[in-house]
């Protein structure tokens, strides 16, 4: 043997000609490694926790909060008048706004539910789980641009390349069921977001922790997950085959290269595909839940079906440990969202009725189920709406002042939290996505500050230098 044939004891194991026995030992090494994890308190859970999981239901483009959750008389009399929030503020639009004339809501508010919250028409659904939720009257952003207002509410940073939220669960406790994935996001199936798969985003965080996109409206939900029809010779034994010698090829490759991240996150990504293909098939088979259950997420009628459809599937990840999940409603772009510049008269309860009533079926069946009890569920937006028309009857963005809600496991229900001023134009008491991200790890029992990556000389977090715990509406 030459000095350049030196070699450690893995690439040792390679060479002595027990490829597929180190393989085998590696995997399962790994694999003892990982049901370790799962069947013991994760290195980065810091104390007892509430929740054990997450749905965040993202309303992409920007709810008006003045025509939903915030209602404000005061806009009645102002109605038609020059926006004028007095003191020699200075009032600005972000497109175009001319006259900054006030608008009234022209949806009817009631108070809902013993806390009394106060809702509008266009959630007559959502209206009648008040009791069960614990709203965010004055969450703020930095920006009233889509794509940084977005980044902000996912990852905490207004530029892109920061790991999301569920990146960060994902890092910090892993899976539950190592049989599926740690984080999956189910958009609009008209649509990405804004930033598309940058909201789901590992960041810096090794690539294994990204979120895994699933379509379960579509005919293969997981894209690529099982080959394509158009190529017969591909069948079980050739999968199996080439599975064994790309896991060769890619262990000979490490072996030599050393931990490299993303290779050793590639591997990863093949073998839970293998795992999700035997998975799959059950996990979206509807046709095991009942009529009742399915008319209670709205999946009798066009209009709700889909969301309908995605929060079943949701509460069927639940049932089997999925960690995080997203569901987002409104795809990026001029129309299909919740971006209501040119009529909200007609904007509004068009997709709000899409989301309505599977929302509230949602939290009724986890309810039911005993799921909401260990599982958070978090509704809210990037940014709100302007007090005044743009146009005729639309509302421009606003990062001003905006509604988020949240439900389930550490939750207070009924109650409230901010106040924004009697405009719906900015927070008196502000609420930051970092107060929102340091709330979130809370009830999973993480504490922001100490859950740290190191990314280029510094000790990176999630919440980064900010947050403070929502403890108004813990329980």
């Amino acid at each position: 043997m030459t000095p350049s044939d030196t070699m450690h004891r893995r690439a040792f194991l390679w060479k002595s000609g027990a490829g597929f026995g180190a393989l085998a030992l590696d995997q399962l090494l790994a694999e003892t490694e990982e049901a370790g994890t799962i069947g013991m308190s994760p290195p980065h859970r810091h104390h007892p926790p509430r929740a054990r999981r997450v749905v965040q239901l993202f309303m992409n483009g920007g709810v008006s909060p003045m025509d939903t959750f915030d209602h404000k008389p005061a806009l009645g009399p102002l109605n038609g008048k020059r926006f004028d929030p007095g003191d020699g503020q200075v009032v600005e639009s972000v497109t175009n706004s001319p006259g900054f004339p006030v608008m009234a809501s022209p949806f009817a508010f009631r108070q809902q539910g013993q806390c009394g919250q106060w809702v509008s028409e266009v959630f007559p659904h959502m209206g009648g789980m008040v009791d069960d939720l614990a709203f965010l009257m004055s969450m703020q952003s930095t920006s009233n641009v889509h794509g940084i207002a977005s980044y902000m509410q996912n990852t905490g940073f207004a530029l892109p390349g920061f790991p999301c939220a569920g990146a960060w669960v994902s890092y910090a406790l892993g899976k539950i069921n190592r049989n599926l994935p740690e984080f999956v996001v189910m958009p609009d199936p008209r649509g990405l977001p804004y930033n598309n798969l940058g909201n789901f985003s590992s960041g810096f965080l090794p690539a294994k922790h990204q979120g895994t996109v699933i379509q379960p409206t579509h005919a293969n939900p997981v894209p690529f997950l099982h080959p394509s029809g158009a190529f017969p010779s591909i069948n079980a034994r050739s999968e199996s085959d080439g599975l064994k010698l790309l896991r060769q090829l890619n262990g000979f490759h490490l072996a030599y290269s050393g931990q490299d991240q993303m290779l050793t996150s590639r591997m990863e990504s093949y073998e839970n595909a293998a795992r999700l293909q035997l998975m799959a098939p059950e996990l979206f088979d509807l046709s095991q839940e009942s009529e009742s259950v399915k008319s209670l997420y709205g999946m009798d009628a066009e209009e709700t079906r889909d969301f309908g459809q995605r929060c079943l599937t949701a509460r069927r990840m639940l049932e089997r440990d999925v960690r995080y999940i997203q569901i987002w409603s409104g795809a990026g772009g001029p129309s299909n969202n919740w971006d209501n510049h040119s009529n909200i008269h007609k904007e509004l309860p068009w997709i709000a009725r899409q989301v309505d009533l599977p929302i509230a079926g949602f939290i009724k069946d986890l309810k039911a189920t005993g799921l909401l009890d260990d599982t958070l569920v978090i509704w809210t937006t990037e940014f709100g709406r302007m007090p005044f028309t743009q146009g005729q009857s639309g509302r421009d963005h606003n990062g001003g002042t905006f509604v988020t809600w949240l439900a389930g496991a550490g939750v207070r229900p009924g109650t409230r939290m901010g106040v924004s001023d009697p405009w719906g134009w900015k927070a008196e008491t502000p609420i930051w996505c970092y107060d929102l991200h340091a709330t979130l790890l809370h009830l999973l029992g993480v504490d922001h500050t100490r859950l740290t990556f190191r990314h280029n000389g510094l000790d990176r977090r999630l919440t980064d230098v900010h947050g403070e715990l929502l403890t108004p509406i813990m329980a």
